[in-house]
C-alpha cells in the first residue's frame, strides 16, 4: 500500500504553513505528500472561471493561481523537508513547464490530475522522463480513458490508475468503489483510491475492495480558507486511518485457513461445553431435552453437540443436579 496525503493548495501559497503540513504529516504514517505545482501563465488565463467562488481575495481564477505559486528555491526547501522527514515529495504538473521544473527538483514520479487525463501534449511531456505516473481517472469515461492507456502503452511508461470522483465532497453515492475492480479488470496495473469524500472510512473501505494506492486532501482544519478544505480530511484523523489501512493490509496478507482450527484447542476447551443435568435425577431414568443442560468446560462430559443421542438413554445411577452426565452415567 502506498498512501499519498495530498496538500494540495491548502498552504494558501505560504511556505511556512506548507513546511508545517509536511511536518505534522510525518507524524502520521503516510509515505508520501502531494502538492500542485501551478504556474499561471502557462496554465491558465484570465477567461477560467472558478470551480467554486470561494474568494474575495482573487478576482479571477487565474489569480488564485498565481497567489498560489512558489519559486524553485522554495520548491527545494520543500523537497528537502519532505526527505528529512522520510516522506516522497509528489508534485501534480499541469503545464509543460512545470514538468520542467519538476525534473529539476528530481521527482521519482509524477502524478496526473483528472483534468489532464486526455492533455496528450502534457503526457508526452512526461513521458519522455521515463519516470512512472499514476493517473486520476475522476472526470473520463472508459472510452477516453482506454486512449490514455493506448497512448501510454505506446510509450512504455509504466502506469497505476486511481478510481476517483471529482466532485468536492463526494457523497456516498458517488464513491464508485464499485471502479476498483473493474479498473482492475479491465488494466491489469496497480489500482487505486484518490478520495474527495473528507470521510476516513472511505479510505478504508477503498482498501478493503483492493486498492494499493490511497490519496486523499488533508487539511488542518475544515474550517480553514480554500476550495478543498470541505473535501478534505483533517490532519488529526490521519493516523488512526493509516494505522487502520495498514491492519487491514496485514489481514489481507494473512488469510485464514477455515479447515483448520487447530489454533482455537485450548480456547475450545474453555469456550465450548459439557452436557449436565438440570436436576436431581434417580438411576434407570430415560432422559429427555427437559432433563438436559450445557455448562463449560468442554470436555467433562458428553459433548453438547451430541445431545440428541443422549436423549431416550436410561442412567445407570442416580445423578444430582448440575453433575455432567458422562459415558459411565448411561447404562
Amino acid at each position: 500500500m502506498f498512501i499519498i496525503a495530498e496538500i494540495g493548495q491548502a498552504h494558501e501559497g505560504s511556505l511556512g504553513l506548507a513546511i508545517s503540513y509536511i511536518e505534522a504529516l510525518a507524524k502520521t504514517g503516510v509515505d508520501a505528500v502531494k502538492f500542485q505545482m501551478h504556474i499561471a501563465e502557462a496554465e491558465s488565463s484570465q477567461q477560467e472561471p472558478f470551480r467554486i467562488k470561494f474568494s474575495k481575495q482573487d478576482a479571477t481564477r487565474f489569480d488564485y493561481w498565481k497567489r498560489m505559486e512558489f519559486t524553485f528555491e522554495q520548491w527545494q526547501i520543500l523537497k528537502e523537508c519532505c526527505e528529512t522527514n522520510n516522506l516522497e515529495f509528489i508534485a501534480s504538473p499541469f503545464s509543460n513547464l512545470a514538468v520542467d521544473q519538476l525534473e529539476k527538483l528530481g521527482v521519482k514520479r509524477y502524478k496526473i490530475g483528472s483534468g489532464e487525463v486526455n492533455n496528450f501534449l502534457l503526457l508526452k511531456k512526461i513521458s519522455a522522463t521515463r519516470k512512472p505516473i499514476i493517473l486520476s481517472s475522476g472526470m473520463s469515461s472508459f472510452a477516453e480513458l482506454d486512449e490514455t492507456i493506448d497512448f501510454l502503452k505506446k510509450e512504455k511508461i509504466e502506469f497505476s490508475i486511481l478510481q476517483c470522483t471529482t466532485s468536492y465532497p463526494t457523497t456516498p453515492e458517488n464513491y464508485g468503489l464499485n471502479v476498483i475492480s473493474e479498473l482492475k479488470e479491465r488494466y491489469q496495473v496497480p489500482i487505486g483510491f484518490s478520495d474527495h469524500s473528507a470521510n476516513p472510512s472511505t479510505c478504508i473501505a477503498a482498501t478493503t475492495l483492493g486498492a494499493e494506492i490511497l490519496e486523499f486532501h488533508v487539511v488542518f482544519d475544515k474550517n480553514m480558507f480554500g476550495p478543498d478544505s470541505s473535501s478534505s480530511i483533517e490532519i488529526n484523523q490521519v493516523a488512526k486511518m493509516v494505522q487502520n489501512i495498514k491492519a487491514i493490509e496485514k489481514a489481507k496478507n494473512h488469510p485464514i485457513d477455515k479447515n483448520d482450527n487447530t489454533q482455537f484447542n485450548d480456547l475450545k476447551s474453555i469456550f465450548e461445553k459439557s452436557l449436565a443435568v438440570n436436576k436431581d435425577l434417580p438411576k434407570n431414568h430415560i432422559l429427555q431435552f427437559e432433563d438436559l443442560e450445557s455448562k463449560k468446560p468442554k470436555g467433562f462430559g458428553i459433548n453438547a453437540s451430541r445431545f440428541e443421542e443422549i436423549i431416550g438413554q436410561k442412567l445407570k445411577k442416580p445423578l444430582k443436579k448440575w453433575d455432567f452426565l458422562t459415558e459411565e452415567s448411561l447404562d
